[in-house]
């Protein structure tokens, strides 16, 4: 009986590693916060970019979140992981976990605790790090896009070579000007937009990603691109995008 429930529960473990891997490998990135929330500066005792560094040794596309990120990556923040270094640390030594969390700040990976007692502050979190780095053997990484998303690709390519397809687009495209204005409003974790009605539009929740927001009670984000805001959320199973000038 007992081999029988240790069995069971071996083959549980391993069934839920192999699904959480599966996850993983559906992001095409990382971003690293450049600033952790318990430090004062941006990449303090370099811990940002010791853990980017890190990250790519595993097979990652991985970029700080205040560098220049590629353009499939601006339009859509949800195709990468978010690297987070939680700190646990007491009097005498430095604790650090390896957090990786989707766009909506679920947490779909993490370490185990990296120790040291090192008196440095610089020495001790660069080596609370590589040890949380060093329990992460588990972690296999390989890029496998989801189904959907080659799909998606394809159907654009037939559109581009449709000559109707670009008299549409010709006809239809909106100056800047034509964008709809939402004014904020601060609310606890974030902000509410409206329109000029005034009627709310969104609520809006903070992220640990700068120009990063999670749309309340929808199934999307919202973000920064250029001058312009871009609503991204899921109705009835569609993917919905949306512009907007937003005065904060």
């Amino acid at each position: 009986m007992i081999k029988k429930i240790v069995f069971s529960f071996l083959f549980f473990i391993t069934i839920s590693t192999f699904s959480q891997q599966e996850k993983l490998n559906n992001y095409k990135y990382v971003i690293v916060l450049d600033r952790f929330e318990y430090l004062k500066s941006a990449d303090q005792y370099q811990t940002s970019s010791l853990t980017k560094f890190l990250l790519e040794k595993k097979g990652f596309e991985v970029y700080l979140s205040n560098e220049e990120l590629p353009t499939d990556l601006k339009l859509n923040r949800c195709k990468a992981l978010i690297a987070v270094v939680t700190d646990d640390s007491s009097m005498f030594s430095v604790k650090s976990k390896i957090e990786l969390q989707d766009c909506n700040g679920v947490v779909l990976y993490t370490s185990e605790q990296g120790r040291s007692k090192e008196k440095d502050y610089k020495k001790a979190y660069q080596e609370a790090i590589r040890k949380a780095y060093a329990t992460m053997e588990d972690l296999e990484y390989t890029y496998t896009p989801l189904q959907e998303e080659v799909v998606a690709e394809t159907v654009v390519a037939v559109e581009e070579v449709l000559p109707a397809k670009k008299l549409i687009i010709k006809e239809t495209a909106l100056p800047k000007s034509s964008l709809a204005v939402l004014y904020s409003q601060e609310i606890d974790n974030g902000f509410q937009l409206v329109d000029t009605s005034p009627a709310v539009v969104f609520q809006i929740l903070k992220t640990n990603v700068k120009d990063v927001f999670v749309i309340k009670d929808k199934n999307g984000i919202i973000y920064k691109n250029g001058n312009n805001w871009v609503a991204e959320y899921y109705e009835n199973d569609t993917l919905v995008t949306k512009n907007y000038s937003i005065k904060f």
